[in-house]
């Protein structure tokens, strides 16, 4: 009788002890996590979107408590209920008082658009530039369906009010407990990185947070000026015009295009006079706040470069229209801000191994 194979105790090839598999099924599945993230995100970029608009609402709440705390020295919770009772009542206000006037603006300025455009045509088509149309308002209804296919998702009334309303509650939500958001998001890191990762979260918000700042000073400064200097010069839809531009304010370098557009054409509408008036007013005020507020703003906020920030809207409003735009600036802002972070910690821990190796020398 033969001896029995002596049994071996060495994991199979296929066994989940063995090193080499382990190693392969660990790259496997990171790989396999990076694809289905990024299939996720893909599929959920327009909710996320949402929540990040969500995040600079409750930012921009944030910011009005942490300055009200400066002056009244209550509990959060009652300087929050302060700060959005006189956002509420600011904006009621405004449209209480103005929501006439503002109502026969808005159609006077898509009457006097469309007019000015018909004028433009017509001129282009004269000098050979572009061909003859007899139906204006049907190219701007096609421009307005292609850029409507790009904002698809609220592209009806019903859809853009329910947005509007998911974002400010979110918003409210996050602004009643950001420590407490913050920490959860803390959780979901690892412990060993969890203290860097506070650090680098806290000065991402307080990025986002000056530059918020910023922009609301530099969207009322501009709206106000604007208002005023067209009125003075007798441009007509003034109010409007000037409540406009200190909405576009917030997206700077494409707002400003499109309310030079707009002033300008609106401006010529009313006569050459008027038209010049516009066009001075533009460069007046659009050179104050360059060279004036946004330079002073720059040193108390963040200093994005020009190309920088227009690349990032230009791929943001491609890629996730309107919303898209509006929120390129953030996104911009608190990417620079984690990569600054992520720099001068790498340059600290290069300098402590420079002195700890002058140390052994």
């Amino acid at each position: 009788m033969t001896d029995p194979t002596p049994l071996t105790d060495r994991p199979a090839p296929m066994e989940m002890r063995d090193g080499f598999v382990r190693r392969e099924l660990t790259r496997a599945a990171i790989w396999l996590g990076l694809v289905a993230a990024m299939a996720i995100a893909v599929l959920l970029v327009q909710p996320l979107l949402m929540i990040f608009a969500g995040l600079v609402f409750a930012t921009l709440l944030d910011g009005g408590v942490r300055l009200l705390g400066r002056v009244l020295p209550i509990g959060r919770g009652w300087r929050l209920l302060i700060v959005v009772l006189a956002v509420t009542i600011f904006l009621l206000g405004t449209f209480y008082l103005t929501g006439v006037e503002m109502t026969q603006q808005v159609t006077q300025l898509r009457a006097t658009l469309e007019t000015q455009a018909v004028r433009v045509t017509d001129w282009l088509a004269g000098q050979g530039l572009m061909p003859r149309t007899s139906d204006i308002n049907g190219l701007l209804r096609q421009s307005l369906g292609s850029i409507g296919r790009l904002t698809s998702w609220v592209g009806t009334a019903i859809g853009a009010i329910t947005s509007m309303f998911m974002i400010l509650i979110i918003g409210l939500f996050l602004a009643m407990d950001p420590d407490g958001y913050a920490r959860g998001l803390q959780w979901m890191v690892p412990r060993a990185a969890r203290a860097e990762f506070a650090i680098t979260q806290a000065c991402v918000m307080s990025t986002l947070r000056r530059l918020l700042a910023g922009r609301l000073l530099g969207m009322a400064v501009e709206g106000v000026l604007t208002g005023i200097a067209l009125m003075i010069g007798g441009v007509p839809m003034a109010l409007l015009l000037g409540i406009i531009a200190g909405i576009l304010a917030f997206i700077p370098n494409i707002g400003a295009i499109i309310t030079g557009t707009l002033m300008v054409s609106v401006g010529f509408s009313a006569g050459m006079d008027t038209g010049f008036w516009a066009i001075g007013t533009y460069l007046i005020v659009q050179t104050f706040d360059g060279y004036v507020v946004v330079p002073m703003v720059a040193k108390r906020t963040v200093d994005l470069p020009p190309a920088l920030t227009l690349s990032t809207q230009i791929m943001a409003s491609a890629l996730f229209g309107i919303l898209g735009l509006a929120l390129a600036d953030p996104m911009t802002a608190m990417a620079k801000s984690a990569l600054q972070r992520r720099s001068e910690r790498e340059a600290a821990r290069d300098g402590d191994g420079m002195r700890a190796e002058s140390d052994l020398g």
